[in-house]
């Protein structure tokens, strides 16, 4: 039997979801996707901007850093399952820099496209990115980054916003460390003590994924102890360095490690290995995304657990909402995308194979 990817399957999985999310929502046809996705560029290797081209609509997007790996993943697919409608796609890369952002913005305005679909690099900008767009009528959809509803109240039947509800991934790594054997209290001394890496201060998942997965703690009664929050703005080679300081610092105290996103669990792994330190035995690590080298970690127990943030049903979602924008048809406010807490049961399902892999 042909084994499939785990792109392939979450997007099986995805277009039927969003086909029927979005119908109900907003009585427009579905379109189908193809059945695989193309491999995504090293985010070191990738341009300012890349452009497919077809007829039809022409559609500009706004990443804010192609140098993130799960946008890296999210662009990707946008591209794919955009371009398989025909549409006419350009991808902009804002550098994570705000400024740099606005001026593509600006560029696609003058260029008159048909629909925006923006990853703020600051969702405070997300007002002002809209008084700018507002004017032209051009709708605009916000992936991965949300901004407050009063910025989409502010421009009604032509502003949405798709992602997933991070207080959703911040739950889950809490479960999954209630979910091991000692659930998290390693030396069984009544409290779990942690450490914390998070993400960008200004991102809204990177806030709820550091209150919630501590709430799933304290909700199911532990007593917790945080040692430090290291802000390592989604960067490896920031955590790898933030957690082998902690370490050399608090040493044993350290029970758990709480990652915002899989980059950093990597680069935690990193120094929890040169530490001599071994996951699952007198540390727990835990991240967000599911990233491949993640997964295989959780596969090879070197890691806990870690989150599927679903860039596939997530670019399905706004394909088929940048689709009823350039129809004309009602577009609803928000479109949400569930998380899947990875585990060593299932991080199998979700480990990208080769297509042409045959399981005997």
């Amino acid at each position: 039997m042909k084994m499939i990817s785990r792109r392939d399957f979450m997007k099986a999985s995805a277009v039927v979801g969003a086909t029927a999310a979005l119908t109900a929502c907003g009585g427009g046809d579905s379109s189908s996707t193809a059945s695989s996705a193309s491999s995504a560029a090293p985010a070191s290797s990738a341009p300012a901007a890349s452009e497919s081209t077809g007829g039809g609509a022409t559609i500009g997007i706004c990443i804010y850093q192609f140098a993130d790996n799960f946008m890296t993943l999210y662009r990707a697919d946008l591209e794919e399952y955009l371009g398989e409608l025909g549409y006419s796609v350009t991808i902009m890369d804002g550098k994570n820099d705000q400024s740099t952002q606005t001026e593509q913005i600006n560029t696609f305005l003058q260029q008159g496209v048909d629909v925006l679909i923006i990853n703020p690099v600051q969702t405070t900008s997300a007002q002002t990115i809209v008084d700018t767009v507002s004017p032209s009528g051009i709708p605009i959809v916000f992936i991965n980054r949300e901004p407050d509803k009063s910025v989409l109240d502010s421009y009604p039947d032509k502003c949405c916003y798709v992602g997933a509800d991070a207080r959703q991934s911040g739950t889950y790594q809490g479960e999954l460390i209630l979910e091991t054997e000692t659930q998290g209290d390693i030396n069984g001394d009544g409290t779990i003590t942690y450490i914390m890496c998070k993400g960008d201060p200004e991102n809204i998942d990177a806030q709820y994924r550091t209150e919630y997965s501590i709430k799933a703690l304290e909700d199911a009664g532990k007593t917790v102890n945080c040692l430090y929050e290291y802000l390592d703005n989604w960067d490896q080679t920031l955590a790898q360095q933030d957690v082998a300081n902690a370490l050399a610092q608090y040493g044993d105290q350290i029970e758990v490690v709480f990652c915002n996103n899989d980059a950093m669990a990597l680069g935690a792994l990193q120094s929890i290995q040169q530490a001599g330190r071994t996951v699952g035995t007198d540390i727990y690590l835990v991240g967000v995304d599911a990233l491949a080298d993640a997964v295989q970690a959780v596969i090879d127990g070197n890691m806990t657990g870690t989150v599927l943030n679903d860039d596939v049903g997530q670019a399905t979602k706004a394909t088929e909402a940048t689709k009823m924008y350039v129809e004309g048809q009602a577009v609803e406010q928000y479109y949400w995308v569930d998380y899947v807490k990875v585990t060593p049961e299932n991080a199998a399902d979700y480990l990208p194979a080769d297509d042409e892999e045959e399981e005997e």
